[in-house]
């Protein structure tokens, strides 16, 4: 998927690119040869990534630290990333926050945090970058979703409600942009070796071994997995696939229905 010779080469943006999927999308990217754009709030972690990628791949690759909650922060960010890269055609919404509060609990600032992050900003950033992605042929736009948007979580509705909502915008964008050549695809990831999945780990040992389990596979995706099909769904060899959303998870989704 997503060959060398089937990759546009324009730049991509990838938020939450200092580690977990935006990570392992900004490297599977760069592996292709596509210069890319690294965000992530955490600036020490983006610059890491950018130049592992500068050194392993010897491709064009820039960090900025940013709070894609902040939209007044995007233009000069865009700026410095079309300056860097020399263009921009792509986009890899991966930034994320989980942030369980079940429904007895959750308060505005709660709801808030995670539909701003997970859902908004990839609204926000698409626009400000209508721009680019009209510019240049063949760009795309991938979200990272997850399963939750089909199963669902009691414990974490604003996640669930988020990544549901972004199933929803990528059908809207794909429909609206398509005649303009920007293609709008969405990932549905299942349990993933990401940080924000260690983080529940350290506080409940056994869900590691549950959540394996749960897939036909029998294991947790790495990173690269989800990675790879971000690079693919970017590239030329997904040039008539846009509206739809992938379930990469192993056959969780179909192991519960």
């Amino acid at each position: 998927m997503g060959s060398i010779e089937s990759t546009p080469t324009t730049g991509v943006i990838v938020t939450g690119g200092a580690s977990g999927i935006g990570r392992a999308s900004a490297v599977a990217l760069a592996e292709a040869g596509r210069p890319v754009a690294v965000w992530d709030l955490d600036g020490s972690g983006a610059e890491k990534t950018a130049a592992e990628i500068r050194e392993r791949f010897g491709v064009a690759a820039v960090a900025q630290g940013i709070d894609v909650r902040e939209r007044d922060t995007y233009s000069d960010a865009i700026d410095a990333a079309r300056e860097a890269l020399g263009s921009i055609g792509g986009l890899v919404h991966a930034a994320g926050v989980s942030h369980p509060v079940p429904v007895d609990s959750i308060e505005d600032d709660d709801w808030n945090l995670v539909l701003d992050v997970n859902l908004g900003a990839e609204l926000w950033l698409v626009k400000a970058l209508l721009p680019d992605l009209r510019e240049n042929p063949g760009s795309a736009v991938v979200g990272i979703a997850s399963i939750n948007a089909i199963l669902g979580n009691g414990v974490n509705p604003a996640y669930g409600a988020s990544k549901s909502g972004l199933l929803g915008l990528t059908r809207s964008l794909a429909d609206q942009l398509a005649g303009d050549g920007v293609r709008v695809n969405a990932i549905c990831p299942g349990y993933t070796d990401t940080p924000m999945l260690s983080e529940a780990f350290v506080a409940a040992p056994a869900l590691r071994d549950r959540m394996a389990a749960q897939s036909m596979i029998g294991r947790l995706a790495d990173p690269s997995e989800i990675g790879r099909v971000a690079r693919f769904l970017l590239s030329d060899d997904a040039s008539f696939i846009t509206a739809e959303h992938l379930v990469v998870d192993g056959g969780v989704v179909r192991s519960q229905r």
